[in-house]
């Protein structure tokens, strides 16, 4: 037994860390303008990305369940997109049981779909959705940082090239402040400035940091005009209320009362591809509407959405997350690739495990522009008497492209940073 345990000890130390970080940012203003962008210029054939949509949007709503589950009282921000492709990039390094822990934690079925095709569906994700125009930018990448001297095999450097075009850089992790330095450094410039320091203390025996960032800057289809922004109430519970920066608009909108979940759904669309649920659950059915979200849900919130004219208030605010993704992986049924269990041998032959998976999320919605004030004005409306919406109160974000979640975003508390 004492031969054993210590077998079991020296193991223990020769296992390596792996540190993964997602770093994200959306950041969504009103245009100064009412230009469309014509996305539809790739010749990606999106047959393998249309397969993985579904898998995509159910992994979404689980995560989402789960943090929702965690934090009552507490904003929720986070990039489901983000999280699944860097998740997806660790299936090319992982086996055994490890690897399909992965799988049925991603809510993929091998049995209906060949691991390959998982992959190339990711890749053409990125074609798809990463685009820089005028009015719409949407930036994805991954970025493996490595520790000196460490060859990782090389045909798992050339898979996370080929399906995910991921930067590989040479890190000195056993000078820790100097490689969270160049980790921060490279997040900082890639998600121009909005995430700052997302890695820190790292462990001197760390081999490699695998990161994924995502960067949405968005305008509005029709902006708001700044001068009818005011101070309001925004009625956190019961007991709370704070005062936050509401936004006005009247005019067109896309609209639809849920009556099975007793939820208001508004759609407001950018400039580009990219389009966002606000969803407002009536007083006192909030976590009912957590409980019921659904992929079916959403498509029957994108099914029923029809244009009414309306005059809807929504806050200013600018909200961040920053997540220990081990203790959500958990209930996904990710679990060994933490322990000394953990079988990466598609990475090196070293033994390697994982210890800390960051997920971090900034979310800001304002309208900005001297000049959206003449692009509101050219709407015209019936004289009707208007529908009133308020985002007054607690209420949850979507938001999506060519039917790709990207971010789902509970606020709670619009004044909470």
């Amino acid at each position: 037994m004492k031969v054993l345990h210590r077998y079991k000890q020296i193991i223990g130390k020769m296992n390596r860390i792996i540190h993964l970080s997602l770093a994200l940012v959306v950041f969504s203003l009103v245009s100064h303008g009412h230009h469309d962008v014509n996305l539809h210029h790739d010749h990606h054939d999106p047959k393998a990305a249309i397969k993985i949509q579904r898998n995509v949007a159910d992994f979404a709503i689980e995560l989402y369940k789960i943090l929702a589950a965690r934090s009552h009282e507490e904003n929720i921000v986070f990039s489901p997109c983000s999280i699944s492709m860097l998740l997806s990039v660790l299936l090319l390094g992982t086996d055994s049981n490890t690897h399909a822990e992965i799988v049925t934690g991603l809510r993929f079925n091998l049995t209906h779909i060949q691991e390959d095709e998982i992959h190339q569906g990711f890749h053409e994700l990125l074609h798809l959705l990463t685009h820089i125009e005028k009015d719409y930018k949407l930036d994805i990448g991954q970025a493996l940082f490595l520790k000196e001297g460490i060859q990782p095999l090389q045909t798992f450097l050339d898979k996370i090239k080929e399906f995910y075009e991921a930067e590989i850089q040479t890190t000195k992790f056993q000078e820790p402040k100097e490689a969270e330095k160049q980790i921060n450094d490279y997040i900082k410039e890639k998600t121009h400035g909005k995430i700052a320091e997302l890695v820190k203390d790292l462990d001197p025996d760390t081999v490699f940091i695998l990161t994924n960032y995502i960067f949405f800057k968005g305008n509005w289809k029709t902006p708001f005009d700044p001068e009818f922004t005011r101070e309001e109430d925004f009625f956190v519970d019961h007991n709370t209320t704070v005062k936050v920066q509401m936004m006005h608009r009247t005019g067109w909108f896309y609209y639809y009362f849920d009556e099975q979940l007793s939820c208001t759904v508004l759609k407001l669309r950018y400039n580009g591809t990219a389009n966002t649920f606000f969803v407002l659950p009536d007083r006192g059915k909030e976590r009912e509407l957590d409980a019921s979200l659904s992929v079916e849900t959403l498509k029957k919130w994108a099914n029923n959405v029809h244009r009414v004219t309306a005059s809807i208030s929504i806050p200013k605010f600018s909200i961040s997350a920053q997540y220990n993704l081990k203790e959500i992986f958990f209930p996904l049924g990710i679990t060994e690739i933490f322990t000394d269990r953990a079988n990466l041998t598609g990475v090196t032959r070293q033994p390697l495990k994982l210890s800390k998976v960051t997920h971090k999320a900034v979310l800001t919605v304002h309208e900005t522009g001297a000049e959206a004030a003449g692009a509101t004005a050219a709407e015209f409306t019936p004289l009707s008497m208007p529908i009133s919406i308020e985002f007054n109160r607690p209420f949850i974000l979507v938001i999506f492209s060519k039917n790709i979640i990207l971010f789902v975003s509970r606020l709670v508390n619009p004044t909470q940073q």
